[in-house]
């Protein structure tokens, strides 16, 4: 059947108000020559040996550069990187079975960090749908990425205050009737591409303008420290994380918050947790941090 008849019968289905069908993002291209003056984007996924950021491996980078305009808008996909690498050890089976990496596809691999130098270089932010995961990672094994700013599609907006229930990136797009086969780093790449230039329904503004816009602000960390082991279910609601200490932070509840929101939430933490005035750690962060083991 013509593709032409197939989206036919779509409608037709959509028109009966019994059925919701989701349409197959198609793969961007390569080739578009940005203008002089042009911005830079890199959108990023690795895959890897484990969730350890410290000691787990990347096993493939994928990365989609694409030119953007001053208002934030994606004119075309520049260039595309995919490289895979042979780990120190063995790949386990629930990572092949997630990845649908084999240990035969890795043999003798690995990725040339010149090449990955030089594909970032001219990048004016790096965007990952789990920039705390992929930005601690990449920084670890090409220094290129420690010195640009991230953005993180799926923490960087509130997405609940748009009208959607999750950010996993299969439900942000299922949300505008679009699915992909979410198997391989550069599969993400695309679909996560894909979303950006998606308008937000309640923004009237794309996913990437809306996104780099709030990356640009400044946020502020504050760690609840020793906080009432009786109490955490009042920092869970207002959004808090738990960290075990084991990355050389404090153990301790964390929210990051923006920089207006500040002193209303040290008066949260007075008052409903410590009921004291206390000296609460916060640290400040940027784009060119935000993410990174560094701090």
């Amino acid at each position: 059947m013509e593709s032409g008849a197939n989206e036919i019968l779509a409608r037709q289905l959509e028109a009966s108000g019994k059925y919701k069908v989701l349409r197959r993002i198609m793969p961007h291209s390569a080739g578009f020559r940005p203008d002089t003056g042009t911005k830079i984007g890199v959108v990023l996924d690795v895959e890897t040996t484990g969730l350890d950021t410290l000691r787990d491996e990347v096993i493939e980078l994928a990365m989609l550069k694409f030119a953007y305009s001053d208002d934030d808008r994606i004119l075309g996909v520049v260039d595309v990187f995919q490289a895979l690498q042979e780990p120190s050890s063995p790949i386990g089976p629930d990572i092949t079975a997630l990845t649908r990496i084999t240990d035969e596809m890795v043999r003798g691999q690995a990725i040339d960090p010149q090449a990955v130098d030089g594909f970032v270089a001219d990048a004016n932010v790096v965007i990952a749908h789990n920039a705390d995961f992929d930005r601690k990672f990449t920084e670890r094994f090409w220094p290129v990425f420690v010195h640009k700013p991230w953005a993180c599609s799926s923490n960087g907006l509130p997405w609940r205050e748009h009208g959607f229930t999750s950010a996993k990136l299969e439900h942000l797009l299922a949300s505008y009737g679009l699915f992909y086969d979410a198997h391989r780093a550069i599969d993400d790449c695309q679909a996560l591409l894909t979303f950006l230039d998606l308008e937000l329904p309640r923004a009237s503004a794309t996913v990437l303008a809306s996104l780099l816009e709030r990356a640009r602000r400044k946020t502020v960390r504050v760690w609840a420290q020793r906080a009432p082991f009786e109490l955490k279910e009042a920092l869970k609601r207002r959004n808090y994380r738990w960290n075990d200490g084991t990355d050389g932070r404090p153990k301790s509840w964390y929210r990051d918050i923006e920089e207006e929101t500040l002193e209303s939430e040290l008066r949260f933490l007075e008052n409903d947790i410590y009921q004291l005035d206390a000296d609460i750690l916060r640290q400040d962060f940027t784009a060119l941090d935000r993410y990174s083991n560094r701090i």
